[in-house]
């Protein structure tokens, strides 16, 4: 069933009313989606959050090509590093266009090629816009931001640094995430809003199905990834309990536990939404799927002790459980 631009509007309204934030309405959307600030940190300068501060990606009708173009210039002189989306330790194409992005609070794929099937299409240099994404080759293996006056920013190539240069050839893909009209806005919403509106269904025949769900629009995290954290946590057992005293479907340690509100590990609503709002923490902070898995299993001090997934047997193993149980999943 098709809602509409209205029907997903208000949609997006009743889920913002339920989690207590400012309703985006057609008024607000080029003036108010998000709020954002100047500047920033290593952090999403600004976004949209759920009940505990967790972000929820946006749809792109709060921010102009101007702010993004802002948003990009913070990293400029910034080493390029291949893989990299930490702009302390350095950026590559891809990480630069992903990050000025994040920092207005829209969450974009991570590879240069799935960026070139974000927002809406544009469909010549003549129509590019600043703020644009600019795709390069094909396959899609470079991407940029355009600045206006057939200039763009990006991370280049190896040796090199985030910095202005010319479009120096006619790109493959031309994309536009944000605009200010709520119309497009909406057509935009596939690309960028969050998972569990896009979707990851019902879970059909997946245990507590339609419990992983809610807890996802709740979080703004992947009702299938916490389905896949549960399916090898507990094996959906409500009831299973570890060797060390983990508890329930989502084996929460009883401290652990009481830190999430959660007063009953065994009750899978309750544990389950304990889950999901320690998943949602651990991808904010460490803004990375395997990192925010390596978090749940042995904790956040760990990763950020080894600045990565820890050298633990358990966790190495772990990990990659997770990864393989979303894939059958189809996350």
């Amino acid at each position: 069933m098709s809602l509409g631009v209205s029907g997903v509007l208000s949609r997006i309204q009743q889920l913002q009313s339920q989690l207590g934030l400012t309703p985006i309405t057609p008024d607000t959307a080029s003036a108010g989606t998000v709020t954002t600030k100047p500047g920033g940190d290593s952090t999403f300068a600004s976004m949209l959050t759920d009940a505990t501060g967790a972000p929820l990606p946006t749809i792109g009708g709060g921010s102009s090509g101007a702010d993004v173009v802002a948003a990009a210039k913070k990293y400029l002189g910034t080493p390029y590093v291949f893989g990299s989306t930490n702009p302390d330790k350095g950026l590559d194409c891809s990480g630069l266009v992903q990050r000025a992005y994040a920092d207005l609070g829209i969450q974009l794929p991570r590879n240069s090629w799935q960026q070139a099937k974000a927002g809406q299409p544009v469909a010549s240099m003549a129509d590019a816009k600043p703020g644009d994404i600019l795709a390069f080759d094909s396959p899609v293996d470079h991407v940029g931001i355009y600045l206006g006056d057939n200039k763009m920013i990006a991370a280049p190539k190896p040796g090199d640094h985030v910095k202005i240069q010319k479009v120096w050839e006619t790109p493959t893909q031309i994309r536009r995430v944000v605009t200010d009209s709520a119309s497009v806005a909406a057509q935009n919403m596939a690309s960028v809003r969050p998972a569990a509106l896009s979707g990851n269904g019902a879970l059909a025949g997946v245990p507590y199905g339609d419990l992983f769900v809610k807890a996802g629009a709740k979080y703004g995290i992947s009702p299938k990834l916490l389905a896949a954290v549960a399916k090898v946590e507990s094996g959906y057992d409500p009831q299973a309990v570890s060797k060390v005293g983990a508890r329930g479907l989502m084996q929460l340690m009883p401290s652990t536990a009481k830190g999430l509100g959660v007063d009953n590990a065994f009750d899978p609503e309750q544990a389950i939404f304990g889950g999901a709002k320690l998943l949602a923490r651990n991808l904010r902070e460490f803004k990375s799927v395997p990192l925010a898995l390596a978090a749940y299993n042995a904790g956040g001090g760990a990763v950020k002790k080894y600045d990565g997934i820890p050298p633990f047997a358990e966790t190495q193993a772990y990990v990659p459980k997770v990864q393989k149980a979303l894939a059958a999943l189809g996350g």
